[in-house]
């Protein structure tokens, strides 16, 4: 079975932690401080940190980076980044600040050539951000959904080194309605790239779900984790 890792999500606006509702930004939820909550994840024992900045997403260039280096600076666990990486230069910025991974989303949808660059340039260090509404990907922040499928934008990274796909369902992502794991599944029978699962986590089921899969690699977990319907203990549940 594949290994699987739960990854604690800290979403970025305006520098405040912060959970959305199927990605609109006018439905956040503000839930503090990034450097408080990276170090809380960290002490719970989590092994990894999902960080995206979202203001990032929309504007297409980092928005959010006092924020993302104050996590770095609060946590001793690696942290993937996305949100508003879309050049080598800020790519690699990032990395050389300390990120593990960075996290390309709307660039590989819309500049796949560059991201698989990236992921060939830095094996491992790049993962591949597919948000889908209905099965077709959606870039911009998600404000945008083209005609392409999830499927096939993961097929294009098959061999070029990504450390992971990360496949959200934008429809259930910040909803507690639970994942979508008949989907992640699909996806991850179909790629040798191990695939992590995102959006609508609402509790301890979900999570079981998933690993019995055993062929998903982890889980991002936003809302249920700050609302408590999913304690630390319960998301490191082996």
């Amino acid at each position: 079975m594949t290994p699987f890792i739960p990854y604690p999500a800290i979403d970025l606006k305006e520098g405040k932690v912060v959970r959305l509702r199927r990605g609109d930004m006018a439905q956040a939820t503000i839930y503090g401080d990034p450097a408080t909550q990276a170090a809380a994840f960290d002490e719970a024992g989590f092994p990894w940190l999902h960080v995206v900045d979202l203001d990032g997403a929309f504007a297409g260039r980092p928005a959010n980076a006092e924020a993302v280096r104050a996590i770095l600076a609060a946590t001793t666990r690696p942290v993937q980044l996305g949100g508003g990486i879309r050049d080598m230069k800020t790519l690699e910025s990032w990395l050389a600040e300390g990120i593990t991974r960075v996290i390309l989303g709307s660039a590989a949808a819309k500049d796949p050539d560059f991201a698989r660059a990236a992921c060939r340039a830095h094996p491992g260090r790049v993962a591949i951000g597919i948000d889908a509404r209905d099965g077709f990907v959606a870039t911009e922040g998600w404000a945008e959904t083209g005609s392409m499928t999830a499927l096939d934008l993961a097929l294009r990274f098959e061999d070029a080194g990504a450390a992971a796909i990360i496949h959200t369902d934008i429809e259930r992502d910040g909803m507690l309605g639970g994942v979508n794991v008949a989907a992640t599944s699909a996806l991850a029978a179909r790629l040798t790239t191990p695939v992590i699962a995102s959006g609508g986590v609402a509790g301890p089921a979900d999570l079981q779900a998933l690993r019995a899969d055993g062929r998903i690699a982890g889980v991002i977990i936003g809302r249920a984790l700050y609302d408590g319907r999913l304690t630390a203990e319960e998301a490191l549940r082996g």
